[in-house]
């Protein structure tokens, strides 16, 4: 159990060093949005491509994809400002359509968990018709700001097989990926990945812990359409 604790609190001091450094003010949760709308420096605090450096650090050593694939996109400087002022106004909607789910503003993107208790039955990846009414809305969403990438990752606790976990979480990435392109969200603008056990956020060894293990991550960022538009100042 040391042993899992200290691996889990070295990968919360990675992202967090590597958060502050791309943000300047680090993670903040949608309930600081409306408090923090004026600190778009976040996006600004540093130069570009160090994000992509930062994003595949986080991707390597803290086991934390989702997080690492948004700083890994951060464009800085002004051009970062500009986006953060578009992905605080996408958060506070989100916020609002999935009172489930944690919504967090990292760096230039938004990362969104739902436990997987929330979206799924107990060894199931047919999505709940509960949660599909919240997706829709998360959906008109993405619709209405096409100009960003979605990564959606499945994750497991460690009750099990491997090579189980590691299929279930797949499959239960694929089905929340398939629920958003039938509400139209452009199959090119998704990549749905599923990593197993192989990334806790908690202890394995209590039963709340595993429950924090068993979530899909979602990780939302400008796309390079978006990037060029606030380079140019295009982009309100």
């Amino acid at each position: 159990m040391d042993t899992i604790r200290k691996k889990h609190s070295r990968k919360v001091a990675i992202v967090a060093l590597a958060v502050s450094l791309v943000t300047g003010d680090g993670l903040m949760s949608c309930k600081n949005i409306k408090n923090n709308t004026n600190k778009t420096q976040r996006g600004a605090a540093i130069g570009a491509g160090s994000g992509a450096v930062i994003g595949g650090v986080i991707g390597r050593r803290s086991g934390n994809t989702a997080i690492g694939a948004i700083l890994g996109a951060t464009v800085g400087g002004a051009a970062g400002a500009v986006i953060g002022r578009r992905m605080d106004k996408q958060a506070e909607e989100m916020q609002r359509e999935l009172p489930n789910a944690t919504v967090e503003r990292v760096g230039e993107g938004i990362k969104i968990t739902f436990g997987s208790d929330i979206l799924f039955d107990v060894d199931k990846y047919d999505l709940k018709s509960t949660t599909k009414r919240q997706l829709d809305d998360f959906a008109e969403t993405l619709n209405k700001y096409p100009d960003t990438d979605i990564v959606i990752e499945g994750h497991a606790d460690a009750t099990g097989p491997d090579d189980y976990n590691l299929k279930l979480s797949r499959r239960r990435a694929d089905a929340v990926a398939a629920y958003l392109k039938s509400r139209s969200v452009k199959n090119a603008r998704i990549d749905e990945k599923g990593y197993g056990e192989s990334q806790p956020v908690a202890d394995n060894d209590t039963e709340a812990g595993r429950a924090k293990n068993r979530r899909v991550d979602i990780a939302v960022f400008a796309n390079d359409k978006m990037k060029k538009a606030a380079k140019n100042g295009d982009l309100d």
